[in-house]
């Protein structure tokens, strides 16, 4: 008998298409970490870290409704940042705050 080691979430989009999602699998996930890494850079600026978690999210999007992934004007006419924050949490385990924070941060040796 298999067994599964993740949770599937299930997610309606604001065009009301609906998405099941779960952790992604290692070949995107590389893609997704290089891209998350970049937020590091661009932290002081708001619209760039919004944009950089929106790409990420856009890269987990080709696992879940590849459609989204491919046009950004989709996606984000399709999603709202507490989507986003819950899209990367999903794909990848990291949970954001409401201002889009790593939890994680404080957790990892930021001493």
């Amino acid at each position: 008998m298999a067994t599964s080691v993740y949770e599937t979430t299930k997610l309606t989009l604001m065009d009301g298409n609906e998405i099941e999602m779960r952790p992604l699998k290692i070949s995107l996930l590389r893609d997704f970490m290089k891209k998350f890494d970049t937020v590091v850079e661009v932290a002081t600026n708001n619209v760039e870290s919004m944009n950089v978690l929106v790409e990420c999210a856009m890269i987990a999007m080709k696992q879940y409704a590849p459609e989204y992934s491919e046009d950004s004007e989709k996606f984000e006419n399709a999603a709202d940042i507490k989507m986003v924050y819950k899209i990367i949490e999903v794909a990848s385990g990291i949970k954001l705050d409401a201002e889009g924070n790593d939890q994680m941060a404080g957790l990892l040796g930021t001493n």
